[in-house]
């Protein structure tokens, strides 16, 4: 049954009226996308002098073109790579789970503009359009999903009072075809696009753009991930060993575990320069496959914290030694205290030899993070 309520926007001076459910939501988790402002699936391209604030990056396509005259702000450009590769399994991850929660408030042939809603989920069966503005009212998470495109005029608008830095931070539009935000917009929350997202020009996004499959083309935009930079917490040494669960018979199957084992090892320090530059080293073998990866640790960062401020997940990169052709790997850790029996690992390997294994609890051995 839905539930709704709705209330006189009276003391915002406004004749439209606050709609919205108020069930308890499930929080949706981008992962290591999270430091993404902008992903690609196949390509990504820009004209003009762009702003990104936070990573950008494409995988499983290699191209990135248009910077400059764009520049990057407090993040990284990944084409290709493993942190590319990770973040695009993590927004499949968060797609599907944004998809598949329960819709409260059926919007389908309704236009966003004029409409004032409170946190919920909202669902269009076809397409969404904004014409004119969007108001997102109180606090909570947002959903909106989509079964087709996203669309909005020329010089629209998302208008929210969220109390943080970021005010897309807990917005999300999961797009079942493609988003196309027009010229001029001024757009909150985070796109989860299935194919392309093309920002015209002067639109800008307080959130990030993420397309799993296609391209995401740019003109004169800013974009500012939700994290007050791309990389919100910071950079922990992190130290550990030990194995992980693989599957026997070999499986392409990024979550399958299984009776095989891989072991690694690993320190990654951060950069007294500060930011996520780092040094350190990196082993890990499949004792199934054979695949031996050893490599030179290049970033360390925060990309999660538990509600106390402590680190909760750490990422750290870098390339690989002696690969040919030359590889790069992603690992994400988690330390969740002594003895270790219920650490976490995850890694995911791109370039040349190519290895996925989503996170999961190791099978023996410990990892710390440092100073936490």
């Amino acid at each position: 049954m839905k539930i709704k309520y709705w209330i006189l926007l009276a003391s915002m001076g406004l004749a439209a009226l606050i709609r919205g459910p108020s069930p308890a939501l499930a929080q949706v988790s981008l992962g290591t996308a999270q430091s993404f402002a902008v992903l690609g699936g196949s390509t990504v391209t820009n004209t003009g002098a762009t702003t990104i604030t936070g990573d950008l990056g494409v995988s499983p396509g290699s191209a990135i073109t248009g910077f400059p005259p764009g520049t990057v702000i407090g993040g990284t450009i990944h084409a290709a790579d493993a942190v590319a590769a990770q973040a695009q399994i993590d927004l499949a991850t968060a797609y599907n789970v944004a998809s598949l929660l329960p819709c409260f408030d059926d919007l389908t042939g309704q236009d966003l503009g004029g409409l004032a809603l409170t946190s919920g989920v909202y669902c269009f069966s076809s397409s969404a359009q904004l014409t004119g503005t969007l108001n997102l009212v109180g606090a909570g998470l947002w959903i909106f999903q989509i079964g087709s495109t996203l669309t909005t005029a020329s010089n629209s608008s998302v208008l929210g009072d969220f109390g943080q830095d970021c005010n897309g931070a807990n917005v999300f539009w999961q797009v079942g075809s493609s988003a196309t935000i027009g010229t001029n917009t001024q757009f909150v929350g985070n796109i989860l696009a299935l194919e392309s997202i093309t920002l015209n020009t002067g639109a800008n996004v307080s959130g990030s753009a993420l397309a799993r499959n296609g391209a995401v083309t740019m003109d004169t935009n800013h974009v500012s991930v939700c994290s007050s930079g791309g990389h919100p917490h910071g950079a922990i040494k992190v130290t550990g060993g030990g194995q992980i669960p693989v599957p026997d018979p070999n499986s392409v199957d990024p979550k399958a575990t299984g009776t095989g084992r891989a072991t690694f090892g690993f320190n990654a320090k951060p950069s007294k320069a500060g930011g996520t530059a780092a040094s350190g080293e990196f082993n890990y073998v499949n004792h199934v496959t054979g695949l031996h990866i050893n490599g030179s640790v290049t970033t360390v960062e925060v990309i999660a914290i538990n509600p106390d401020g402590s680190p909760k997940t750490v990422r750290f990169s870098g390339t690989c030694r002696g690969s040919s052709p030359s590889c790069s790997f992603s690992v994400t850790v988690e330390d969740h205290a002594e003895p270790g029996i219920i650490d976490e690992l995850g890694i995911v390997v791109a370039g040349g030899p190519i290895e996925v294994r989503s996170q999961r609890v190791i099978s023996n051995g410990n990892i710390q993070f440092h100073g936490k």
